[in-house]
Parts: C-alpha cells; structure tokens; sequence
C-alpha cells in the first residue's frame, strides 16, 4: 500500500535536518562521529512512523538507533516524533534496504529490527521479503560477532516462511513466540502503531530473535 502523500514534506524534513541524514554514504566508516559518541549502534529497518525507534530510544539513552525507511512521506512523521521528544541518540535514512551495505561497513551493528515488514505474499515476489535469503545474508555481513536480527510480524505464512529461511541462512534462532503478548517477552516489548493496532483487532503477534552463528 502506497504512502499518502503529506505536504510540505520537503521542508518538513529540513525542519528536522539535525536528525535527518541526506548522504549517508559519506560517513561509511564514521558513524560514531555522527552521533559524537562510541557507544552502540543498533539498526531498524523500515521504521514506519517511529514510534518504536522512539521508544528504544528513550528507554536505552546509551545505545544509538539509526532508523531506515524507503518511504520519503512516512519518515517525516518519524523525524518529527523524535524531534519533538529531544532525543539525540536517533538518526533517519531515507534509503532502500538493498542499498544497506554501500551505507555500513561490515560488523556495524549488534542488533537489527524487522518490525512488520510487507509480507509480499506472492510467491513471485519472495526475494524482496526483508527474511529472504538474499537479505539475510546481506544483514549477517552488516552484524557483528554475535549480533542478532529481532523479527515481529502479524503475517503467519511470513513468520513461517522466515523460520525456514533464518534456519537455511544458518542463523540461530531463540525466544520464537507465535503469540508475543503471552510470553514473558511483553514485558520488554516496545510497540509498534502497527503492533497496537493488531492487538486491538485481537491479532497474535509473531516474534523471533535470530543470531549470527
């Protein structure tokens, strides 16, 4: 489904140019002077309207986030969601996923988050699931020794394609849940918008972690 489009989203984003990375191929290996600290980094991918990257943030100020969306007239709420809360730990990258490793240099993250990402349900179009192999394998390259991929999804047939594809990958999987806010896990769980939404439709929610063997 397409973004609606939202105006003045240009300058929008200007107005948020301190949290905002418009070339951020140029800081490959200087990450760290972005945020003027060495402390962690850690990546969401397709962060929608930034609630999550938000509540990470506020809730682990010593970890930076850097937030990834493709979709110029969604990010501009996320930007503006962290602006209004003064975080100074989060940075936005308006870019494709694909496009991750011309951005990173290897080893770059200890955790990756996937949060209800398009399923891409047709058979035809499996490689551009954000768990395909082809990802997969391009996010390993991006994690460090150790590192994890954190995975929610409403989706059922994505969570059991991504089970399958994480295990081929030879990933490590632990805390697999198929009813998330049942589990223990709740207790550390940031929600998402699309994630309350869900659960107040009744949705279960699907979650995972995955780690770098």
């Amino acid at each position: 489904m397409r973004a609606r489009k939202r105006k003045n989203t240009p300058e929008r984003i200007q107005a948020c140019s301190d949290y905002f990375i418009e070339e951020p191929n140029l800081f490959k290996d200087k990450w760290s002077e972005v945020f003027g600290n060495s402390n962690p980094i850690r990546l969401e991918i397709g962060c929608g309207k930034g609630d999550f990257v938000r509540g990470m943030a506020e809730k682990y100020p010593d970890i930076n986030f850097i937030a990834v969306e493709k979709a110029t007239d969604i990010i501009v709420l996320a930007l503006e969601k962290v602006k209004e809360a003064g975080l100074s730990n989060v940075r936005f990258i308006n870019c494709d996923a694909e496009l991750l490793s011309e951005i990173f240099p290897d080893g770059s993250f200890d955790t990756i988050y996937i949060n209800f990402c398009d399923p891409w349900p047709k058979k035809r179009h499996a490689k551009r699931r954000l768990t395909s192999p082809l990802f997969l394998e391009l996010f390993k390259k991006l994690l460090s020794k150790n590192g994890s991929i954190h995975f929610k999804t409403d989706n059922r047939p994505l969570f059991d394609y991504s089970l399958e594809t994480f295990a081929e990958c030879n990933y490590r999987l632990e805390s697999v849940t198929f009813d998330l806010h049942t589990e223990e896990l709740e207790n550390d769980n940031v929600k998402t918008e699309y994630e309350r939404n869900f659960i107040a439709k009744g949705f279960k929610i699907n979650r995972l972690e995955a780690y770098v063997n």
